[in-house]
Order: structure tokens, then C-alpha cells, then sequence
């Protein structure tokens, strides 16, 4: 059974306790919790009657016919210890049976929990808009869906059972207790409101603390990566000692919140002590006066004594509950502040068969602003100003322009990364935001300048985001990318790893495979971004035969920087400071001698007419 994602409630989420809202997140595991806090609660009571069998022995070795068996019946001293070993045989056996019942339940239900919570925020995370990945660093992202969803696995693996268990131990004892002797019972309790007030005020003092250790161990996190992500410019720039005292300070911040918070948890368990020795020694001085005076027995009090332990002594264990609790709380906040993180580009719409796609795309008075940290977007730095552009089924366009203008944002719209306001984009006379966006980005192939490659081999690469695909499907795609030479010199050919981001790969390399994935998914519309920009001319002079091919017949939008790539491309929209200032054909644009004109000179040295 799957957890339900949470319910949007009228309150804000950071109100809500965050065990509740875990709990509101995990109710299709609802019955497990409540079978497993069954067995959990049963161990208990299994566990504490050990110590009453202890008083029952004692008050049979001293007081023998005289004793609590004899009179229920059971005359004979010897019988009463046959029927206690008996009921200690069998307390033991339920004892250890209920604690692996509960062991076996709460673990379960905690690895269940933290691979759902993984897989589901991972899943959510990847419908998130493009600019709550620019708002937020990888390695905070990173620290949430590995320790903060392994933190709440090891919560719910011990911590939740051993809550339980001090709660309901504390009861039965207490009850106990009340049933033997009120006086002494009342004694020995004096202590424990002491004890729970305390654990509650160093809660409140350690969770700001652990929210803050989170934080810090979320930037250290942040920090390695990026550095692990760019380690060959590290490298390049001697940059080595620089980083490591980075990362130095990094560890050091995480390290003093970490301190912070150990002052404060260090600090439970000697203070419990304190009091958990007052409520013994009450027991161990006044049940003994008790028993000269006669007016306890023996038994009773070797039980009370016991019971006393029971009682008190698991509350020690409030110190490393109430780190582990807290350390938990803060990272079960993150995680469901992840889950909830509302989604501003929705995922359905009308369905679109891609053999369907004509390919007609309509930019119709379009404007658009990158957000900035607190999410706001500023009127005056608009990275596309009204932009209109109307781009005929099968038509070849290119976009044109200095670096910031605007080429990039266009496609990024089309597919959907980002929601245009105001404005709109049809694709086939439909706004492309009443399509499904899946159906929408599967008729778009996508080949940029920096291709991702994930880590599979060549085959898996080629035909990332298909499932079955024929072997000679794959080949015949590499083929017409030109790549399949130096895909067959590989040592394991098309099944060779490409390692993380395809770095066993030169850059030339990978941007053929990317090519050939983008020929095998054969989509009705082709965004090439930059394709050829990163690579020498011997790599890019094929694959630019590669795409003189792969345009033909489909719609394709093609930026670039050198414009011998795009000269025979059906029109050429040249952008400025996300305006369009001129648009044409190639030799059109020539003949107008404006900015596209003196790019063109700039580029290839051509002086001016006449």
C-alpha cells in the first residue's frame, strides 16, 4: 500500500507538528502503525512481570506456606516454584516473541516509509519548474533525499518503539505501583513530572539548534558537490588547497551547530539521573522502614525495588529519545516541506499523439522574466519583451543574437520549463498550456549545447526515455549521427559504461550520442541549441551533415552563435535585449546590412559591398 500525498489544509504547513503531518502523509500505513504499536505495547507488558515474579519468589523462599501462592492454593513451596518457573518460561517466551513481532514491524514499516518518501519527493522534485532549481543549491536538495530521509528511517526503525514503550512502561509500573502500596507509589513518582518537564524543555531548546545543524550540513553538501561536479577546473586552477578550506569553513559551521546542539543533549541524562535517584533512594529507604515495621512484606518490597528501576531507569533513555526525536523532527520537516512544494506548471491537459503534430508554432506576444531568489521577477530585465514569431509546419528558423538575448528562453518556453505570462504559444493552434506536458515534450526533440548523458552505457544513452528498442533501431540511429565508428572502437562497443555525465566520453563524442538520441526518438519538432558550439570543426562538420539530414521534413528551431550553421534555415530572427529586430532569410538579412549583417562580417571577415 502506497502513502496518499497530504491534503492542502487552510493553515500553513510549518504549522503543523511535523509528526503529524508525516502521519497525515503515511495513513495508507495507518494499519501497520497500529499493529506494530499493538506488538510494541505487548513487549512491554511481557517485560514488566518479570520483576512481580521476582517479589512472588522472594515471598515464597521466606515466607513458604505462609506465602501469596499458598494462599490462591498452592500449598506446597516446591509446587510454587515449579508453577514460577512455568509462568517465568512462558512470560519469557511471549516476552521475546512480541519484541520480534515489534522489531520486525517497525523496521518494515521504516524502510517502507523512507523508500516511498524517497521515490516520492524525487518524483515531485522532477515536476518542479526550472526556477526553484535556480532558487535552490543541489547539495540541499541532496541532503534532503538521502540524511534527512534516512534520519526519519532511523526514527521510526528504534526511536517510535522506544517512545512507546518508556509511555506505557511508565504506566504499568505506575499502576502497579498504586495497587501495592499508594504511599510508597507516590513517593517514588515524584520525580517523574520533574523528569518529563525537562526532557520538554531541552526539546524546545534542541530543536532550533538541529534545524540549524540541517541547514549547515545542507550548504556542506551543496559545496561538495558543486566542487565534485567542476573537480577537472579545480584541478586546472591548483585549486585544490583553495576548495579544501572551503570546505574547511563549510565543516566547520556544520561542526559548531552540531556543538551547539551537543551542549544542550549532553546535558539530559546526568539531570535525569538526578532525579531518577531521588525516586530510588525514596523507595529503597521508606519500603525498608516499611518492611522493619512490618507493614510491608518482603516480597512486595524486593518487587518494588524492581519496579522501581522499571519504572524510573528507562527514563534515562529521554536523553537519546529527545536527540534522536529532535534530529528527526528537523529532518521530517524538510522532507514534507519538499513533498508539499506546491507546483506552478501542471502536468494534464488534453492528450497530443505525436503522430498527430503538424508542427505550427505560434509565439504570440510573448514576455518573460527570470525570478530572483525571493521568486519575484523585475518588469525592467525582461529576458523576452514581446516577442511574436510564427513558425510554419516543417519550416526550418533560427534565432540569432549576443548572449543574453533571449534564444534560449524561447525553447525553454516551448517546452514548457518555465510558464510564459502574458502572452501564449499554440502549437497547432492549441496553447501548448491545455496540452499534456508529457505528450507536449515527447513530439520535441532537445540537443544542447551541454547534453546530459546519464550513467548507463551507449545503447541506454541512445535511447534514453524509450523502453524496448531494438539493438539495430539504436545502431541505425548512430549511424546517422556519424557515430557509430567510434562507438564500435569502444572496448564493450554500444553496451561500454559512459561513467557519470558521460565523462569516459570527449565532448565531440557525447554530443553525437545526444544527436542520434534525438534522431531515434524521430519527434515531429526539433529544438537544436547550440548543438555544434563546443566542439572542433571536424566533429562539428559532421554533425552538421548529421543535421542538415535530421531538419528536413520537421519543424526545427535552431540557435546558434556561428551562422554559417543556420544560413539555409527558412527565416533568421535576429534578438536584442529580448526584442526581435530583424528577421529574414539569410540572403535577405545580407542585403539589409543591419545587425545580422555585421555579425555575418565579424564571422567570417567579408567587407561590406561597394
Amino acid at each position: 500500500m502506497q502513502p496518499t500525498a497530504a491534503v492542502p489544509v487552510s493553515v500553513p504547513a510549518t504549522a503543523i507538528h511535523p509528526l503529524r503531518r508525516l502521519f497525515g502523509y503515511a495513513r495508507g500505513y495507518r494499519r501497520d502503525v497500529r499493529l506494530a504499536t499493538f506488538y510494541c505495547v505487548a513487549n512491554k507488558f511481557f517485560d514488566v512481570l518479570p520483576e512481580l515474579l521476582i517479589g512472588v519468589a522472594v515471598d515464597v523462599v521466606v515466607n513458604q506456606k505462609a506465602s501469596f501462592l499458598a494462599r490462591l492454593g498452592v500449598v506446597d513451596p516446591l509446587q510454587q516454584l515449579l508453577l514460577l518457573t512455568l509462568l517465568t518460561v512462558l512470560i519469557w517466551g511471549m516476552e521475546s516473541w512480541t519484541e520480534y513481532l515489534s522489531e520486525l514491524k517497525w523496521r518494515n514499516l521504516a524502510q517502507d516509509l523512507q523508500h516511498v518518501a524517497r521515490i516520492d519527493a524525487y518524483g515531485h522534485v522532477q515536476k518542479l519548474q526550472m526556477d526553484w532549481f535556480e532558487r535552490n543549491r543541489s547539495g540541499h536538495l541532496l541532503s534532503v533525499l538521502n540524511e534527512d530521509v534516512n534520519q526519519m528511517e532511523r526514527f521510526l526503525n528504534n526511536g517510535a518503539s522506544d517512545l512507546i514503550q518508556v509511555f506505557i512502561g511508565s504506566l504499568m509500573v505506575g499502576a502497579i505501583f498504586f495497587a501495592l502500596t499508594w504511599e510508597l507509589a507516590a513517593l517514588a513518582l515524584i520525580p517523574v513530572p520533574f523528569i518529563l518537564y525537562g526532557a520538554f524543555w531541552f526539546q524546545g531548546k534542541l530543536a532550533p539548534r538541529y534545524a540549524a545543524m540541517r541547514a549547515a550540513a545542507g550548504s556542506m553538501s551543496a559545496r561538495l558537490n558543486n566542487n565534485l561536479q567542476g573537480i577537472a577546473t579545480v584541478k586546472a586552477y591548483a585549486a585544490e588547497d583553495f576548495e579544501v578550506e572551503h570546505i574547511r569553513q563549510a565543516s566547520d559551521a556544520y561542526r559548531a551547530r552540531n556543538a551547539d546542539a551537543i551542549r544542550w543533549s549532553a546535558a539530559i541524562t546526568p539531570v535525569i539521573r538526578i532525579a531518577i535517584l531521588a525516586g530510588f533512594a525514596f523507595t529503597l529507604l521508606y519500603g525498608g522502614w516499611l518492611v522493619l515495621e512490618g507493614e510491608l512484606g518482603v516480597g512486595v518490597y524486593s518487587a518494588l525495588v524492581y519496579l522501581t528501576q522499571r519504572l524510573l531507569w528507562p527514563l534515562t533513555r529521554l536523553a537519546e529519545l529527545t536527540d534522536m526525536y529532535q534530529r528527526a523532527m528537523a529532518s521530517i520537516e524538510r522532507v514534507m516541506n519538499l513533498l508539499q512544494t506546491p507546483l506552478t506548471i501542471g502536468y494534464g491537459g488534453r492528450p497530443l499523439a505525436v503522430e498527430a503534430v503538424r508542427g505550427e508554432i505560434v509565439f504570440d506576444r510573448v514576455r518573460f522574466g527570470y525570478a530572483d531568489e525571493a521568486g519575484a521577477t523585475d518588469p525592467a530585465r525582461l529576458a523576452l519583451d514581446d516577442v511574436s514569431v510564427t513558425i510554419g509546419a516543417g519550416q526550418s528558423v533560427a534565432f540569432v543574437g549576443s548572449t543574453g538575448s533571449g534564444k534560449s528562453t524561447l525553447t525553454k518556453l516551448l517546452l514548457r520549463l518555465y510558464e510564459t505570462t502574458p502572452g501564449s504559444i499554440r502549437l497547432d493552434g492549441v496553447p501548448i498550456t491545455e496540452i499534456a506536458l508529457q505528450d507536449l515534450r515527447r513530439a520535441i526533440g532537445y540537443v544542447s549545447q551541454d547534453s546530459f548523458l546519464t550513467d548507463g552505457t551507449v545503447a541506454d544513452n541512445i535511447a534514453y526515455g524509450l523502453t524496448n528498442v531494438p539493438r539495430e533501431k539504436i545502431v541505425a540511429a548512430a549511424q546517422a549521427a556519424e557515430a557509430h565508428e567510434f562507438v564500435s572502437a569502444l572496448p564493450q562497443g554500444y553496451d561500454t559504461p559512459v561513467g557519470e555525465r558521460g565523462m569516459k566520453l570527449s565532448g565531440g563524442q557525447r554530443q553525437r550520442l545526444a544527436l542520434a538520441r534525438a534522431i531515434l526518438k524521430d519527434p515531429p519538432i526539433l529544438i537544436l541549441d547550440e548543438a555544434t558550439s563546443a566542439v572542433d570543426n571536424e566533429t562539428e562538420a559532421a554533425i552538421q551533415r548529421s543535421l542538415d539530414t535530421l531538419v528536413v521534413g520537421r519543424t526545427s528551431l535552431i540557435i546558434a552563435h556561428r551562422l554559417s550553421t543556420i544560413r539555409h534555415a527558412h527565416c533568421i530572427h535576429v534578438l536584442e535585449g529580448g526584442r526581435i529586430v530583424e528577421s529574414g532569410s539569410h540572403p535577405q538579412l545580407l542585403a539589409r546590412d543591419g545587425v545580422y549583417a555585421s555579425l555575418w562580417r565579424l564571422q567570417t571577415g567579408e567587407r561590406p559591398p561597394g
